[in-house]
Parts: structure tokens; sequence; C-alpha cells
């Protein structure tokens, strides 16, 4: 089980000026000394589980708000946006950006808004076009995919309907009949050639398509009890992250609700141990839990409780033409997810060569970070009235260093040769790619004649 060192000395440094307190008055509350304090709130030393705990009891703070709301999304996150060859003749080091985050939070912070909304801008897209999705993604990313008050409702609804039933799918079924006087409907395609799910309040059904197989069933049934069950931890999520527009708040709930749905499906509990009894065995945890592959895939990217947290994946989900519709960094932090492009070197995209099939690979990034990755393809149940049925890859993958847990790595050297990746042509460095398409971002590009290197695109290096 992997669990890493929470460093929060903005939100503690904050926390103290917003009380009024000097560190010396704040250290004797805490019981520590003021030096020890200092370090803390220059992230030179990290939160101990037990001045959390102080900090809970003394200041009436919830120990979430420690690290749900980092400046620019955290280190790591400003780290990958300084990585833009824009900065690269500054050379700031890890020292110098702990002390920038440490000193002026809303200064970092501001910066990180500005690059984002500037690269966006750069990158063609307009703000109408992507605005809320760009909303809903941050926000997705500043509880780092993991929304604990949702883990604990879903965990004690499954708890519940465990013992009228054994069998999710029909205890949800008869919840929904007893307590909400709505039935289950199984509808042909020809009556709903275009919806999996439809509430028809006049009738009291809610209608699921005969195409979704009992996965999926189950899933939209726990979303609509969702919907009705957990409308008050729902509701305080959307409110709390103020987006100011409804079609944000509207993809943002649907979002959540989705969350509850696969999480009253796999409770945490149980599902983080059978993680670690099989070697977070994806195949296994599908039968186990009667749940798809990218439903497990994205349920991995949110264990993160604190006390019992679990291995930090990442997820994402990419068509034929490298395009992402869904992206979950959960505590990975991976460039793999939020870079706005993709690697064909990365075997993601191979995945579509062996359809069904787990494809895994070790990558190393320019950055020196190594990640172990798997991928597998996935298909629509359903198909457009044109016959087009839609197919993605789901990528998952875990930093090198946690990776001899899962059962997929047995077999792989994990401190052996990695395949050397980039965040995309335009943002990638590595001069000896043949696969490059196009020139980095801010690199002159350097023509000679008389030579002819591996790739067209020869430019200025570092």
């Amino acid at each position: 089980m992997a669990d890493g060192k929470i460093f929060a000395g903005h939100a503690v440094r904050r926390l103290r000026r917003t009380t009024g307190l000097t560190q010396q008055a704040m250290a004797e509350a805490l019981d520590i000394s003021a030096s020890y304090l200092n370090l803390i709130e220059r992230n030179q030393r990290p939160l101990t589980a037990a001045l959390m705990l102080r900090l809970g009891d003394r200041f009436d703070l919830d120990p979430r708000m420690l690290t749900a709301d980092e400046p620019g999304g955290g280190a790591d996150a400003m780290r990958r946006r300084l990585a833009d060859p824009l900065f690269a003749d500054l050379g700031i080091d890890r020292a110098e950006l702990a002390e920038w985050l440490a000193a002026a939070p809303g200064g970092a912070e501001a910066f990180a808004r500005a690059f984002d909304r500037l690269r966006d801008a750069g990158a063609g897209l307009a703000e109408e076009e992507n605005g809320a999705l760009a909303a809903v993604r941050r926000e997705t990313e500043r509880w780092r995919n993991h929304y604990p008050d949702l883990d604990a409702a879903a965990e004690a609804l499954a708890d519940e309907l465990r013992l009228g039933a054994g069998d999710l799918y029909g205890a949800i079924v008869d919840r929904l009949r007893v307590k909400h006087q709505l039935a289950i409907r199984i509808l042909p395609v020809d009556a709903m050639p275009d919806r999996l799910r439809r509430l028809d309040l006049h009738a009291r059904q809610v209608q699921l398509s005969e195409m979704l197989d009992p996965a999926s069933r189950t899933f939209q049934a726990a979303f609509q009890l969702a919907q009705l069950e957990a409308r008050a931890e729902i509701e305080a999520l959307v409110a709390g992250a103020a987006f100011g527009d409804r079609v944000a708040e509207r993809l943002f709930r649907r979002t959540v609700t989705s969350y509850f749905a696969a999480a009253l499906m796999m409770p945490y509990g149980r599902f983080l141990r059978a993680c670690e009894a099989t070697g977070y065995d994806l195949e296994l945890l599908q039968r186990r839990f009667g749940a798809g592959f990218e439903m497990v895939a994205h349920r991995l990217t949110t264990l993160q409780r604190v006390g019992a947290r679990g291995l930090p994946f990442f997820m994402i989900r990419i068509d034929r033409a490298g395009q992402a519709s869904k992206r979950y960094a959960g505590a990975s932090a991976s460039p793999l997810v939020t870079a706005p492009g993709r690697c064909p070197l990365w075997n993601v995209h191979h995945a579509f060569d062996r359809p069904g099939e787990i494809v895994r690979q070790l990558v190393a990034l320019e950055d020196g970070g190594r990640w172990f990755t798997l991928a597998r393809t996935v298909r629509s149940q359903v198909r457009s009235p044109q016959g087009i049925r839609a197919e993605f890859a789901i990528g998952i993958g875990v930093a090198a260093e946690h990776a001899a847990a899962a059962v997929h790595a047995r077999g792989v050297d994990l401190a052996g040769a990695a395949v050397p990746v980039g965040m995309g042509c335009r943002r990638c460095t590595r001069l000896d790619c043949p696969q490059r398409a196009e020139p980095p971002i801010g690199r002159a590009l350097l023509l000679n004649d008389r030579e002819r290197g591996l790739t067209p695109f020869m430019f200025a290096g570092d």
C-alpha cells in the first residue's frame, strides 16, 4: 500500500494568518517548537498524523483541506507547467519551486491560472467550447478524483443493501421499488434506440436499454439510486465548486453521481482489500465486483482515503485519433495524463492492434520519471443508428517505484530499460526520436542540405 508524505505548508501558514497567530503562538498550541513549525510552513517537513489530529482538534480544521487546495495543483503540477520550453533558460529547480509555493501560494495559483488560460488559447480552443469541460477537470483534479464523503455514504449504503440480498443489482431494484416507487424496465433497442437510461416519472419507471451488459445495467441502476439517496452529498460538492456556469454544474453533478454509483458497486474498504489481496489484478477485480474494465480502471484512481491508501494509479481514455475523453491523474500527478499531447511510442495507442488484451510497458519521461503502464481496448455495447460502435483504449499506470505490488508487473524489470516517451512532439525535446512528427515549441529548426538525421525536424538543443 502506497502512502506518501503530506507537505501542506501553504495551508498551515494560511490557517495561522487567518487566526491572527504568530508562529510562536501557534507552535505552543500544537505542542511543537516554533522552528519546527517554520520548517513545516516552508514545506521542509511533512505533517505527521498526530499533528494533523491536533490541527483538527485545536483549530477545528478538516484534515482534507490540507491537501485539497494546493496552489496550482501542487508542486508536481507546477513543475509540469515550468517544463514548457518558454521557461527553459530559467533553470528553476525543485528547491526554488518549493520556496515559491511556500512563500507566495497566491502568486503561484495566479500564475497557474494564467498559464492554463494562455495554453488553452494557444491550442486553438475557444473558451465557450472548452470552458465547462476545463472547469470540471480542474475541480476533479483539485480533489484528486477522491471524494471521501461520497465514498463513506456509498459504503454505508452498500453494506445496507448487502443485508437484504447478495445480488447488488437485485438489491438496488428492490430499493428503488420499495423506497422510491420506481420500477426498473428493460426496453428493446427499437423502443429506445438512442438512450441507455431514461427516467419516466409519469410511468414511475427507470427504463434501461436491453443492450447494456450486466455490469453496465447495475451501474445505471446505481446512478439512479445515487440521484435519489446521495443528493445532499452531491449538491454540497457542486455548490462548493462555485462554477458560476450551469453547464459546468450539470457536468460536474453527473461526474460525481457516477463516482457514487461506482463506489456503490465497489465499496472502498472491500475494494481496497481485494486490490491488495489480488495484486491489483484487473480481471479478477472485474469478476469479483461485477464491474467492467473501464469501471475498475477508474476506481483505481480514487484510492486515497487517509490511513487506507492504495497504489496511486492514473487513468486515461483515448480514441484511435489520440483524443482523450477521460483523464484522471488521481494521486499519481502523472504528466502522461495532464499533457496536451501523447507520444505514439506509448503503447496505449498500440492496444487497438490487440483488442481485448492487456498490454504492458515501462516508459521513461524526459524529467526522469519512470512509469509502469497497462492498456486495453473497450467497445461500446450500443451502436448508433448508422451502425457505428465506439472503441477506446484505456490506459492506466503507476510510478515504477510502486509497481512491484501489482501482479501485472511480474516478470518486468522495473529498474531496467524503459521506452523513452514524451508529452507529444510539440512538448518533447528529445533529439533522436525517429517518430517525430513536428518540432517542439520554442526551438529553432536547424537545416543542413548536406546531412539527414533520424528525423526531418532537427532543432537546437539545450
